[in-house]
């Protein structure tokens, strides 16, 4: 009885009954949520409050920004559907307008992320000119990964979403994190283009992933791992999240000399040897399944596919 008085109290005005209607159809931050509603920050701040106060909502920070999301479906569900019953009898005319606003958002998201985009595209195509295309790489890292659903799926390092973009559809559930916030945003456009309602994003370290231990099932750590100062550290914690049976599919480069790499973009390892994977694998409780060699430039490309062991599994030789 608690519960469905906190929740009937906090749905008790009209303005948190549309941010309700607004995070069902995205994630939104404070400032975008009051941009739709015409109402100022800190009035929306105390909405939203209420409206997490209640479990109705959920908010995240990153940066500077507050992010605000749908909470928990156990108890947010019930709601829409009742919501949705009633609008069959009064249509909700402040949905429209708002929908409208909403259009405006996502206009808004994808012209700041085109602009990033074309700043940038120098210095990302000059690393992509020295290895084979990347719809190579991603055609292969599909074939590895197979056409399966599964339940969760993590990206870790998502930057702008791209492997969330290939293969969030395959999952139940699919989840993007990274530490850059401007990267989030980017992504956030992407993704909120494309539509994929199961995708999420969160602000976290690669150390510290916002999952408890077996939740995924499948892990990608995609043109990420050359950047960090502990890659062993780094496996093993993708390496806690996942299943038994539970896959970590990795994307880097073989070692080179391209020294330019470390200094000009902060690439803190010159690739990887399979030996090196393996033992990170092994210290992390995988097993080494596929190894992928993609040639064609000055630079590798290199898939290593692990597989978590645990009670009736064992270990295989990778192919």
């Amino acid at each position: 009885m608690a519960i469905a008085l906190d929740i009937f109290r906090a749905l008790a005005d009209a303005t948190r009954l549309r941010i309700m209607a607004l995070l069902r159809s995205m994630e939104l931050s404070v400032g975008e949520l009051a941009q739709v509603l015409g109402q100022s920050q800190p009035r929306v701040s105390r909405h939203v409050k209420i409206l997490c106060d209640a479990g109705l909502a959920e908010r995240r920070k990153e940066g500077s920004w507050v992010f605000v999301a749908l909470g928990q479906a156990g108890r947010v569900e019930p709601v829409l559907a009742s919501l949705d019953a009633w609008a069959i009898h009064e249509p909700d005319h402040w949905r429209l307008a708002d929908a409208a606003r909403l259009a405006a958002v996502r206009a808004d998201r994808a012209s700041a992320a085109a602009g990033w985009f074309e700043s940038n595209a120098g210095q990302w195509d000059a690393i992509r000119s020295l290895h084979i295309a990347e719809s190579e790489v991603e055609q292969a890292m599909g074939a590895v990964l197979g056409d399966d659903k599964v339940g969760q799926l993590i990206d870790i390092g998502t930057g702008t979403g791209r492997m969330l973009e290939l293969f969030a559809s395959r999952a139940d559930r699919a989840l993007g994190i990274d530490r850059s916030s401007e990267m989030l945003r980017l992504a956030r456009a992407k993704l909120s283009e494309r539509g994929l309602a199961n995708a999420e994003l969160r602000q976290a370290d690669l150390y510290a992933l916002p999952l408890p231990d077996g939740a995924a099932d499948v892990a990608i750590i995609h043109h990420v791992l050359h950047f960090a100062q502990q890659p062993g550290a780094a496996i093993a914690e993708a390496g806690r999240v996942l299943a038994p049976g539970g896959r970590l599919l990795i994307a880097d480069f073989a070692p080179h000399e391209r020294e330019e790499l470390r200094t000009r973009d902060a690439h803190a390892r010159l690739g990887f040897s399979d030996e090196q994977i393996i033992g990170w694998f092994g210290n992390a409780g995988l097993a080494p399944a596929r190894i992928e060699t993609l040639e064609g430039g000055e630079l590798t490309v290199k898939l290593w596919l692990g597989r978590k062991l645990g009670e009736g599994l064992r270990e295989v030789k990778a192919a």
